[in-house]
């Protein structure tokens, strides 16, 4: 549909930038603009029956956005979902076997294992968040979020900073057996605990709701469309617009590489003590026996900030949809899926617990 315009008019917006139409012709106007890009809007407060500068245009909010993460590999959809389907399935019981077995078997209700349980339920809930709503836009052809949902998927992503809290809580515990045995029982005590892991995910929490409400307070305009498969800080930065997007990013940037840095740091503060004190001991079986206690949560540490890295520390550059999706994934199916092997295959007690608790009744 075509707007006419009279030459007066086309004059007026030479001479003096502006256009001058009568108020039918300003909303013909406006439809064919709103009909040609559904994703920006003519704000109407700065339409007027006079004269209204095409500067003071304005774009309305988006209201949903659009999951093209998976859009590359078209013919590996269903491939990736049957994938993804079982590494999710094998997180979710392995983690809960974890559970379980700690639960029932009552020489593991130690410090440890109760941090271990804690760390299940965080990967539990970490991928119950983000998996399922991936497996979904893999079978269907509508990859559409709403503003809401994007924002509660982003805070989906709170276990992740948890995550970090607990393996630096889990590493205090190694640090304590090992350097001051003798005092452990002081030092961990239930209600101490207890205090660790409720700080940790009061902890993860606060970053968590820290980095959502920074970002879904920015003006999102232009493409809707998030080249990711989920809600992550990096893609949605990218749509964002305005003067304060960059104040805003380096800010989350400082908060979520401080939390991870920070951990990382704490950790390796607890280990350089271990590592010296496991130097001291006279017997190397004494030495082994020692250090075979730190092996599972060692392991599992250069496994989470090693994907962790790859997300939040990679170089600034122009990045393919390819590559970003992969790297997520590495981070948000693998660790998970990661998690239950090595805490069972590498810890004998644990191990021998679950044969004693689960096919002793088969």
């Amino acid at each position: 549909m075509a707007v006419p315009l009279g030459k007066a008019s086309w004059k007026a917006v030479q001479n003096k930038g502006t256009l001058e139409l009568a108020p039918r012709e300003w909303f013909l106007l406006h439809k064919l603009i709103t009909s040609l890009h559904p994703v920006a809007d003519l704000s109407t407060s700065h339409v007027t029956s006079g004269t209204a500068s095409t500067q003071d245009a304005n774009f309305s909010a988006v209201t949903e956005f659009i999951l093209i993460g998976f859009s590359s590999f078209p013919h590996l959809q269903l491939m990736f979902f049957l994938l993804f389907l079982l590494v999710y399935l094998f997180a979710l019981l392995g983690n809960l076997l974890i559970m379980a077995t700690v639960w029932s078997e009552c020489s593991l209700h130690t410090p440890m294992y109760l941090f271990l349980c804690a760390l299940s339920i965080s990967e539990i809930l970490y991928t119950f968040a983000i998996i399922p709503r991936m497996l979904a836009d893999l079978l269907s052809t509508d990859l559409s979020i709403s503003f809401v949902a994007c924002a509660s998927q982003m805070f989906s992503f709170t276990p992740g900073f948890t995550h970090s809290f607990l393996l630096t809580v889990m590493g205090y515990d190694r640090y304590v057996a090992i350097c001051h045995p003798l005092r452990y029982n002081v030092l961990m005590s239930p209600r101490g605990c207890a205090c660790l892991v409720v700080w940790s995910w009061t902890g993860g929490l606060v970053v968590g709701l820290v980095v959502t409400s920074s970002i879904f307070q920015l003006t999102f305009c232009g493409s809707n469309e998030i080249r990711y498969f989920g809600c992550h800080v990096l893609p949605l930065f990218k749509l964002a617009c305005g003067d304060n997007v960059s104040t805003v990013a380096k800010g989350v940037g400082l908060v979520c590489i401080a939390t991870l840095l920070g951990c990382c740091l704490l950790i390796l503060h607890s280990y350089a003590f271990i590592v010296a004190t496991i130097l001291r001991i006279p017997s190397a079986e004494g030495r082994h026996k020692a250090f075979s206690t730190c092996a599972c949560h060692l392991t599992m540490v250069v496994v989470h900030y090693g994907f962790a890295s790859v997300i939040y520390l990679k170089p600034k550059g122009p990045q393919s949809l390819e590559g970003d999706t992969l790297m997520g994934i590495t981070y948000t199916a693998l660790t998970p899926f990661l998690s239950p092997i090595i805490f069972s295959l590498r810890n004998k007690e644990l191990k021998e617990a679950m044969k004693k608790t689960f096919l002793s009744k088969l």
